[in-house]
């Protein structure tokens, strides 16, 4: 990245700013209102690779490294959690007194009670941060995306076509379309046995889901997701996370087959 230059007879945008600055605080010490800064529109910061319809070229590997996982707000931790801080803005979700309540009991009935547990498919946008890979296939029309968890698979529609009505899917009915440089898929249809995370957080089948996919460079993503769910929560609310490409050599998505057996005999209370 070049630094910026100063010329003759022009300021550069950080040479404006420092005046703007100063004014405002000239002027705040003197007791008058400081000027608001004017809206400018921003001008893309991404300068990776691209398709050949000169869109962001997210095509690869990827993977989300943190504690959304195990619960999306803070928590300390226990045994098999590490801790982690809240991603959810403002800090907490925002649940319906009735839906707290449902929260907290799903926590207590975790381990048998999670619908990943069952193997079912982990839904969105839960699927984007279990510790697991997922591959990004991109073309004009549609994106897909095939998570190494349970062979689970997303295909979002880029031609325009509306969503389907009056149908469920684990996994939902993605609809995108670019703003800019970054990718936005509207999804709905989820049903309502999904949980968003491992802490029993989760949600009604009016979910709607919008994500943001913003490349930041060719090799991080800035992941930010709102919710919408008028039976559950008092209102929208977003979270936002880091994705991150992978680029070991000869990588590939390997199979991890949920056996749901297996949790059953772990967890399985004595008689």
């Amino acid at each position: 990245m070049k630094k910026p230059v100063m010329t003759t007879g022009r300021l550069t945008a950080v040479a404006l700013l420092t005046i703007g600055w100063t004014v405002a605080l000239a002027q705040a010490q003197r007791g008058a209102p400081a000027p608001r800064a004017p809206v400018t529109p921003a001008a893309s910061a991404y300068t990776g690779p691209r398709t050949p319809d000169r869109k962001p070229d997210l095509n690869g590997i990827w993977q989300v490294l943190g504690t959304a996982h195990w619960n999306l707000e803070a928590h300390s931790a226990i045994e098999g959690v590490p801790a982690g801080l809240s991603l959810v803005e403002g800090g907490s979700i925002p649940y319906q007194p009735w839906a707290l309540a449902k929260r907290n009991e799903n926590f207590k009935n975790r381990l048998m009670a999670d619908p990943l547990r069952k193997c079912y498919m982990p839904g969105v946008p839960r699927a984007t941060y279990l510790p697991f890979p997922f591959e990004i296939t991109q073309t004009p029309k549609h994106i897909g995306i095939a998570y190494e968890f349970a062979h689970a698979t997303r295909t979002i529609f880029m031609d325009g076509t509306p969503h389907l009505e009056d149908l469920d899917f684990w996994m939902g009915d993605g609809r995108g379309r670019w703003d800019g440089d970054t990718l936005v898929v509207d999804t709905v249809s989820l049903g309502d046995q999904t949980w968003f995370d491992q802490a029993g957080n989760f949600h009604s089948d009016t979910l709607r889901v919008v994500e943001r996919f913003s490349p930041m460079d060719p090799s991080h993503i800035n992941y930010e997701v709102t919710f919408e769910d008028s039976k559950v929560f008092t209102h929208p609310w977003k979270m936002g996370m880091i994705i991150y490409r992978r680029l070991e050599k000869n990588l590939e998505l390997l199979d991890y087959e949920c056996a749901e057996h297996v949790y059953l005999k772990l967890f399985k209370k004595p008689v």
